[in-house]
């Protein structure tokens, strides 16, 4: 996004990783490691850390040394898309080539020794480096091993921080350090996180950066009103504590603001799309301007150092698509240090400037041995000016939102299958496919591994590209579908032992399914990739009629089929209704047959004129309806005896167009209300309730683009209420941001609470920061916050959460109410470099609009037991069960054997604690592991569900045995045991350091909220599909 608009040398192989002396066997092993290992793991840590730093330039310990940064951001999409960046087309649109750039690059650092150089965005660098010569090749990795080119953060991309799931940040981390690691092996290791363009900091982003064993943290966005403070009191560097379960320093992070955003300071860009004049040296030209040139660096220098503690500041010399022609960057950088450090010799100047790179820059600030001080909230909502915060994007393009929140569900179903099933599953009947393809072998489409991982880039799932490039990232995820299915059929014929035609019908939020709503008779097979057994409403569309459906042993089960009374059966078809039981990481198949001649009952209540309340009710929730207005008026827990009033209805904030304050208006970025209170779509609801045996609907119409159902199925512990908005008109002139709101009697006090990326909680405060005065101008988009799994209120013994199905924006901007954004239509371009409104009206601009279709859940609690309700239940949303059709009667896998019907990964249920967050292919015969503690420390005392809980991996999985287990870093990209992180003093005291017990697979311990990952090595069972002696 437009910085400008926006005031150990050996290559690693590609294939199986080597079993290192760190590694894990189930093999007896002496008490003792040999004296020879003791001497090699000597070698392997001193040689890490010389790798690290080693090839740093040295600095003037007496003077004011200037690091010189020189880089390029380059958005994996945002007014282009990911290849017409790349390629450099439609120049007309923005000057920017990636190819182009890092050709440049290249040439420029060879033609001088001391120039350096850092790149980012893995996504664009490693389809450069796949074009490249072996020659080329080799030059880049000499490069590299000096420290000239060195890598900053090293994800695929630079994710967002407000839309972005945990689980999918971890993966596009994994995906970009492992190319490196697999590339140039330890010289390609980023040391430090670089995230100088997303738009506000998440506190769970900075703890799995730590996890992951980064040094240090920089940034370009802050708040303009915190920026300032920090500046007065010498706090843009200081360590983020950013887990209130992890034992420090596992969560700590050395985080530091940079000075000018990412941007070149004021006159001295260099690049062909600046205007500053270049140096000129030649006092005989009448251009002369060196001498000028440096009196405004020392002042700038000085003025910038006067901000920081040590005598040590840093300067980005680069912006958006930078180094075209590197040269002309390079050139004049080299002209300013050389006459910037001849001064200490002319005039006594104490400034030394000199290349450098933010790893050589944070190991100086580490040597001044300084006591820092600790920051432990987060860094949301940013702004940048007093009426323009950045809180529009958290709810920006909902559809794109949800396809990539469904598209990191399927992708963990595809690695699970690929995992469980082995090789069969890339290579099969059905043809080959992949999650993520291991070599450079390039598919003729990206895998979904890699399009999800696009797609969190900080101007994809933010919402915030234009509109030709939003589509470009949705149809990149529906390509990616493609070789996972191929790979979803393969290992589903392995392990039932069938070979079905599977279908897999992607409209079914749509209600379409040609499948089920043609064939008389089919299978359903239906796949969960959680670590515990679930219970699965299914809903088909079909074309009417009644069915018969047996369960995985023959016996019939409860089903009905749903029809609208009065409705349109292509607006809402027939719809298949039953309950499926799935085993753990596993999956059961469903049978269905329509019964001939019968015909369903279109299933109504109409209440009696005695008893107008509309009630929908199960053995623990019951939901009451206003029978003048048709809205929901309160809620009971019959469980907990709880009682709660409840009012929720949709209503608009009127988008601003600027006014007498500022000229800022509500954009893809901003959001910006015309005025504090929204306007309700309507004050009441045409109401039909839907009552049958497996559900209890109430249908509620507010207007013609605005509807929502409230569900309740029989054993639910929550409501689901699943709204649908738009095309949002905006026939009236007037941009309209939608919101589902909730109005309770909750005495809360200002407070209300949301997820950090889905993992943990931070308590928000109406009209106020943890870390300074906040002088609130706007005061509903100054306390909107992201939620991207849920957000709740209490007042210390009753608990409302809603939880998502994608990231949102939300608040409680009144005492016991609760909203979120759903969608939103603008007119109007908030100029942040995007140059359209956000629209969302087809190609033209001139559609009529989008229409979005969404769930929310609605947990009513005691404060001290809503935590297993939430965790649990936005774990199953979040990995929701797959289904996939098939009509039946498929060849035999392998001849003699028989179909089965049935199936789990696991030989045992995992515990509620503990979420299975990663089964991957990582090598022929290794998978990587990732198993999460997805509670917080004193989060639930009833269950105690917030202790430690021990693991036994040797015999867990059903369908392969380990055989060795190496502990890594969150990413993978190091061994646990041999990881070395720099070691900072916060104000609280130096953490104790903690070193990493032996590894013992049969107790794998997992502290609150805590992430262990694994490489193992194993071995698949030679027929998978027999072994049925896991617990189904």
């Amino acid at each position: 996004m437009g910085a400008d608009a926006r005031a150990a040398g050996d290559r690693a192989g590609s294939g199986r990783r080597a079993v290192g002396p760190w590694t894990s066997s189930f093999a007896p092993r002496p008490l003792l490691p040999s004296l020879a290992f003791l001497f090699f793991l000597l070698l392997v840590v001193l040689g890490a850390r010389a790798a690290r730093y080693e090839t740093c330039p040295k600095v003037q310990p007496d003077m004011l040394n200037v690091h010189l940064v020189a880089h390029t951001h380059d958005d994996v999409g945002w007014l282009k898309t990911v290849d017409q960046y790349f390629y450099g087309i439609h120049n007309d649109i923005q000057r920017a080539g990636v190819q182009y750039i890092l050709d440049s690059v290249v040439s420029s650092l060879l033609a001088n020794p001391t120039r350096r150089f850092i790149y980012v965005e893995i996504a664009f660098f490693a389809r450069w480096w796949y074009q490249q010569t072996k020659a080329k090749q080799e030059v880049v990795r000499d490069l590299v091993r000096q420290g000239r080119l060195e890598f900053a953060n090293g994800g695929w991309v630079m994710n967002d921080e407000a839309s972005t799931h945990y689980g999918a940040i971890i993966d596009q981390m994994t995906l970009g350090l492992r190319f490196l690691e697999d590339t140039f092996g330890i010289d390609g290791r980023p040391h430090v996180a670089w995230h100088i363009d997303p738009f506000g900091h998440s506190r769970e982003q900075a703890s799995l950066f730590a996890q992951m064993g980064f040094d240090g943290f920089f940034f370009g966005r802050l708040d303009y009103q915190d920026k300032a403070i920090r500046e007065q009191m010498l706090e843009m560097e200081q360590v983020w504590r950013a887990s209130t379960s992890l034992k420090p320093p596992a969560a700590d992070l050395f985080t530091g603001v940079l000075p000018n955003m990412y941007n070149p300071p004021k006159d001295l860009c260099w690049d062909m799309l600046c205007d500053d004049k270049p140096v000129v040296d030649n006092p005989y030209s009448p251009e002369y301007n060196a001498d000028k040139l440096v009196k405004y660096f020392l002042e700038l220098a000085a003025a910038q150092g006067r901000h920081y503690r040590t005598n040590h500041t840093i300067m980005t010399m680069g912006s958006d698509f930078h180094y075209e022609n590197a040269n002309m960057w390079f050139k004049n950088l080299d002209k300013l240090i050389q006459l910037v450090n001849a001064q200490q010799q002319a005039s006594g100047s104490r400034v030394h400037v000199l290349y450098s790179t933010p790893a050589c820059y944070l190991r100086e600030l580490n040597k001044a041995n300084l006591t820092w001080s600790v920051k432990q909230d987060d860094f949301f909502p940013y702004a940048d000016g007093p009426h323009q915060f950045w809180t529009g994007y958290f709810s920006s393009r909902p559809a794109l939102k949800r396809y990539e929140r469904l598209s990191y569900n399927f992708l963990q179903v595809c690695k699970q299958l690929e995992a469980l099933a082995g090789p069969a599953a890339n290579v099969g009947p059905y043809g080959s496919g992949d999650s993520t393809p291991l070599s450079p072998a390039r598919l003729s489409v990206p895998p979904i591994g890699e399009a999800v991982a696009v797609l969190q880039h900080h101007d994809a799932v933010s919402g915030t590209s234009r509109q030709h490039v939003a589509d470009d990232y949705a149809f990149q995820l529906a390509e990616g579908w493609g070789p996972c299915e191929v790979l979803l059929s393969n290992a589903l014929a392995l392990l039932s032992g069938s070979k079905e035609n599977f279908t897999y019908c992607r409209e079914l939020n749509v209600s379409v399914c040609p499948l089920s709503q043609t064939a008389a008779r089919f299978q359903v097979t239906i796949y969960n990739p959680l670590g515990r057994k679930v219970n699965w409403m299914v809903r088909l569309p079909v074309r009417g009629g009644v069915f018969s459906v047996r369960d995985p042993n023959g016996t019939t089960v409860p089903s009905e089929v749903v029809i609208l009374p009065g409705s349109n059966s292509q607006e809402h078809p027939p719809e298949l209704l039953f309950s499926a039981s799935v085993p753990a990481l596993g999956f059961s198949t469903y049978s269905v047959s329509r019964v001939p001649k019968r015909t369903p009952k279109a299933h109504t209540y109409r209440p009696r004129p005695w008893s107008r309340v509309l009630v929908i009710q199960n053995e623990h929730i019951r939901a009451s309806f206003n029978p003048d207005t048709g809205l929901l008026m309160k809620i009971e827990n019959l469980d907990q005896n709880l009682l709660l009033p409840v009012r929720q209805a949709f209503f608009w904030y009127n988008a601003s167009t600027g006014d007498y304050l500022s000229p800022q208006v509500s954009g893809a970025y901003i959001f910006r209300p015309n005025q504090p209170e929204p306007l309700p779509v309507r004050r009441w609801a045409e109401t039909r309730l839907v009552k049958t045996a497996l559900v209890q609907e109430v249908h509620q119409n507010f207007s013609a683009w605005c509807s929502q159902v409230v569900r309740l199925y029989p054993g639910q512990r929550h409501l689901e209420l699943e709204w649908t908005v738009g095309p949002i008109p905006v026939g009236d002139g007037w941009g309209k941001e939608v919101i589902s709101r909730f109005d309770t009697t909750l005495e809360t006090d200002g407070r209300f609470y949301t997820d950090s990326n889905g993992r943990e909680i931070l308590e928000r405060r109406r009209n106020y920061r943890p870390t300074w005065d906040l002088s609130q101008t706007e005061p509903v988009a100054g306390n909107y916050y992201p939620v991207n799994s849920r957000i709740y209120i209490t007042d210390g013994n009753m608990q409302l959460t809603v939880l998502t199905d994608r990231s949102q924006g939300g608040s409680s901007l009144s005492d016991g109410s609760l909203e979120l954004m759903v969608h939103r239509r603008l007119l109007k371009d908030d100029a942040r470099g995007v140059g359209e409104p956000l629209q969302e009206a087809g190609l033209d601009g001139w559609g009529p609009g989008l229409w979005v279709r969404g769930r929310h859940l609605l947990l009513l609690d005691t404060a001290r037991t809503a935590a297993a309700g939430h965790r649990l239940l936005a774990e199953k949303e979040v990995l929701a069960p797959q289904i996939v059709l098939a009509l039946g009667g498929g060849a035999p896998y392998r001849l003699g054997a028989a179909p089965r019907t049935q199936f789990s990964g696991l030989h045992q249920e995992l515990p509620p604690t503990v979420h299975l967050l990663t089964l991957a292919r990582w090598g022929p015969e290794t998978l990587l592991l990732r198993l999460e503690h997805q509670f917080a420390v004193g989060e639930d005392t009833v269950g105690n569900l917030s202790s430690p809980v021990t693991l036994d991996l040797r015999n867990l999985f059903s369908t392969f045995t380990i055989t060795h287990l190496q502990e890594t870093m969150l990413a993978a990209n190091q061994a646990r045991d041999l990881a070395s992180r720099l070691r900072w003093t916060p104000s609280t005291g130096l953490p104790t350091q903690t070193t990493p017990s032996l590894l013992d697979p049969a107790a794998i311990t997992l502290q609150p909220m805590e992430i262990r990952t694994f490489l193992a090595s194993v071995e698949w069972k030679e027929d998978i599909y027999t072994h049925s002696d896991a617990p189904l």
